[in-house]
């Protein structure tokens, strides 16, 4: 893995996104092994088609350094590039020995078993991975900085050195990536009979699912419930992956990667790595898919899989149970994650036979009531629609029945405070609204009012931004569908004029065009309505959903 190359050789830096930090840093740990760098085109191919590297180990899901068509250009075989995070700071070095195309419609196919784009994993695949991937030798700098929870942040060695200093003959390892309630812990109780055996909390803390609760919230959880085992029966450690959702080849993934720490038993239960359901409301994966693929490969791991259903309440005995233990006319109950979600943002009661006060407490601080929570209105729509005269009346209305800090970022205004050197390129528009994102997010984040008022013309551009702000608070689309004929009577700047003359270039709705929303929450013809019963109508929205009292 390591190479002498000077710094004076080295004359183009890579980027690296947080998927590709996860990656580089669980090869450098050996978390990845036999992994000793991102993939090389053979055993890329091998991986997609067969599941094993070319060698023939085992190795389901690709691992790869993908770039872009600026860096491919910037780049050639032979030469070294730095490998840098999100600050500029140098993680390793890559001598580049190979640079090939994959092909992303088999890669979807075969690791994650649909092309279908609501799929997470095939979403970021063929609308954030790279056109090319590069492979070559390896030298590490140093590892990613993490500056939160150092204490639970165990590599493979240090968590054998745990096994060893304790006498752990056997270690349980279980993976989430969701809050830990009391199904989860009479689960991996049941895994901890013998008394040489002990359990590893091995949450992952890199990429999950887009709109997973976030990783400090759940720390703090996973701490809070160590105290129901008995003591130095359990260990957290974090996990620093990027998950691809890939359910059973995702699985056996896992189960390799446990084995690397040291794990000689993991747990699987019910869609393990599943990303939910598909765009007909059918779950991508079967419920025990998973199992049967890890089981089918555990003695070449050389791990045994824990295989366990679905754990439900039965009142009638005051305990938890796996859902094939139980009679077909014993009452059961059970909470799905959409409806906690649901209860905790109303405010409702969570019984004390799902979770524990403490846990509550945690997701309470995570989850307040919509009306305490972050929130981003984003209005869109041509020029001349409406958009300005309303969010500047909705900003004044919101002010007088509303405490959280409220901000309008208007499309001139941002044109002119943060975007002044931008054109009106599409490549600049998209960035504008990047832009205009990312401040929106910040200020959801802080529980604040974001209300943004640009024309953004594009479908992908307002996608983004509401990815971006969803990570931390609500997202409100608001379409103003006012028809591009009442906007030119509007047009006391006479831009619509200049465009039709060709004195103005790109202009959306004339010479550039403008992608009427399909996901709008509501959507507003200013030829129908005032400006002021627009506003109330946000307004009723508002109060009818529970984004304000």
């Amino acid at each position: 893995m390591n190479f002498n190359s000077p710094l004076k050789d080295i004359n183009h830096s890579i980027g690296l996104n947080l998927r590709q930090i996860c990656d580089l840093e669980l090869i450098i740990d050996g978390s990845f092994s036999p992994l000793k760098t991102f993939q090389n085109e053979k055993d890329y191919i091998s991986t997609v088609e067969n599941m094993r590297l070319n060698n023939g180990d085992l190795w389901p899901v690709p691992v790869v350094l993908d770039i872009d068509k600026l860096d491919i250009n910037k780049i050639k075989l032979n030469q070294t590039v730095s490998l840098n995070d999100e600050k500029g700071n140098i993680l390793a070095n890559l001598l580049i020995q190979e640079i090939y195309k994959p092909d992303k419609k088999k890669e979807a196919l075969n690791v994650y078993g649909t092309v279908d784009p609501s799929h997470p994993g095939v979403n970021y695949l063929f609308n954030d991975v790279g056109e090319y991937y590069v492979s070559g030798e390896l030298d590490v700098i140093k590892n990613p900085i993490h500056n939160d929870f150092k204490e639970l942040r165990k590599n493979p060695k240090e968590i054998k050195e745990i096994m060893k200093r304790n006498n752990i003959k056997k270690l349980v390892a279980f993976q989430t990536r969701n809050p830990m309630h009391r199904a989860h812990i009479e689960l991996t109780k049941l895994a901890l009979k013998d008394k040489d055996t002990a359990l590893l909390i091995h949450p992952i803390v890199g990429m999950t699912k887009p709109g997973d609760i976030d990783y400090y919230t759940r720390v703090r959880i996973y701490k809070k419930i160590l105290n129901k085992y008995e003591k130095d029966k359990v260990f957290l450690s974090l996990l620093p992956l990027a998950m691809r959702m890939a359910g059973p080849r995702e699985a056996l993934w896992h189960s390799i990667i446990r084995k690397n720490y040291g794990a000689t038993h993991f747990i699987i239960g019910r869609d393990h790595a599943g990303p939910g359901k598909d765009k007909d409301g059918r779950n991508f994966y079967g419920d025990y898919d998973a199992q049967e693929l890890v089981i089918k490969y555990q003695d070449e791991i050389g791990i045994k899989v824990i295989p366990f259903m679905m754990m439900v309440y039965l009142p009638s005995r005051n305990k938890y149970f796996p859902i094939n233990k139980i009679s077909n006319n014993e009452k059961y109950l059970d909470i799905s994650g959409t409806e906690l979600r649901r209860l905790l943002n109303e405010g409702e009661e969570i019984p004390e036979w799902f979770s524990y006060p403490e846990v509550v407490k945690e997701l309470r601080k995570s989850y307040p009531l919509k009306h305490k929570q972050g929130l981003t209105l984003f209005f869109t729509g041509l020029s001349g629609s409406g958009k300005s005269t309303i969010s500047e009346m909705l900003l004044n209305r919101l002010m007088e029945i509303d405490d959280r800090k409220i901000s309008l970022l208007d499309g001139d205004i941002v044109r002119n405070n943060l975007s002044s050197e931008l054109g009106f390129s599409k490549e600049h528009r998209d960035l504008n609204i990047k832009r205009i994102g990312y401040v929106a997010s910040e200020i959801t984040k802080h529980g604040g009012i974001a209300i943004c008022a640009p024309i953004a013309p594009y479908d992908e551009a307002r996608k983004n931004v509401r990815s971006m702000v969803l990570k931390y608070g609500n997202f409100i689309l608001v379409h103003i569908s006012t028809p591009l004929e009442e906007c030119e009577k509007r047009d006391v700047k006479g831009l619509y004029k200049k465009a039709r003359l060709g004195i103005i270039d790109n202009f959306t709705g004339i010479s550039d065009k403008y992608e009427i929303p399909n996901d709008s929450e509501l959507t507003i013809d200013t030829s129908r309505l005032s400006p002021q019963q627009s506003v109330e109508l946000i307004i009723k929205y508002l109060k009818k959903y529970k984004y304000i009292n």
